[in-house]
């Protein structure tokens, strides 16, 4: 584990956390990264376990709600039904996920597919963000159950990456009438099974090809990770409920581009 693998593996964490919860797409980011920088993990393993850190920094954010729900769920049935709409909105990517992931890393982990998913994405966020759309819901704590299980399968379009998993659920929520500050927050929430099963999933599927040095910069991702996710987490729905997506549509599809230039004159 050199120094400069270390400097690697911080910058990559670094794109992690930032991106994590805004509809970027971290993982296409992550990949775009490393692809020119000459990253490279097993089976593309730092990637996802270094997710680990963003999910601790959202768990954080949001400890007091937490647990407030599950102390309230017993004699509550808002924050029962709520807890079951999270759940119901994670089961497609957990069946999906686990059925087909080896099979979306190998064939759709590629920079050209990445980079045009980026700017697709990109320019839906854009149609969306200046659509005006009836708004029904304004608090997570309303999103009926079929709902919950439409925005979980917008969220599987995200397994694409490129696509960005909280772009998917925040575009898919307010198409069926969330405002945009609810759409996110219930995309935070979604996160948390989410990004723990994958993580959980990945480790499985690959703990006996980690080395050592594998190991240690996993670990230091994961701390760098947790530090940048927070701030994000932090400033993110205040953001949003003001200027709302523009700024997120206009990256993404600049990054995309750029990223074609370079796999042009770079490979």
């Amino acid at each position: 584990m050199d120094v400069a693998s270390i400097g690697k593996a911080v910058l990559l964490a670094l794109v992690e956390g930032a991106t994590e919860f805004i509809p970027v797409s971290s993982t296409g980011h992550q990949l775009l990264v490393g692809h020119f920088i000459g990253f490279e993990s097993p089976n593309n393993t730092f990637e996802v376990l270094i997710q680990l850190g963003a999910i601790l920094a959202i768990v954080g954010v949001y400890f007091r709600q937490l647990l407030d729900l599950l102390v309230r769920a017993p004699s509550d049935p808002t924050a029962r039904r709520f807890i079951l709409a999270i759940l119901i909105a994670f089961l497609p990517a957990a069946i999906i996920g686990g059925l087909f992931s080896k099979y979306i890393k190998f064939y759709l982990f590629n920079p050209w597919i990445i980079c045009s998913t980026l700017v697709a994405g990109g320019l839906v966020l854009l149609v969306i963000d200046e659509t005006e759309i009836e708004q029904k819901y304004d608090d997570v704590h309303q999103f009926s159950l079929p709902m919950a299980l439409k925005i979980g399968l917008f969220q599987c379009l995200a397994m694409i990456p490129g696509v960005s998993r909280s772009g998917a659920t925040i575009v898919g929520a307010m198409l069926m009438g969330s405002g945009k500050r609810a759409a996110t927050e219930f995309s935070f929430y979604l996160a948390m099974p989410t990004m723990a099963g994958a993580f959980a999933k990945d480790l499985l599927d690959n703990y006996k090809n980690l080395s050592k040095d594998d190991v240690g910069l996993i670990a230091i991702g994961f701390v760098v990770a947790f530090l940048s996710a927070l701030f994000v987490v932090r400033k993110l729905l205040n953001y949003v409920s003001r200027h709302g997506f523009s700024l997120f549509a206009w990256w993404r599809i600049i990054v995309g581009a750029a990223g074609f230039a370079g796999l042009i004159v770079f490979g």
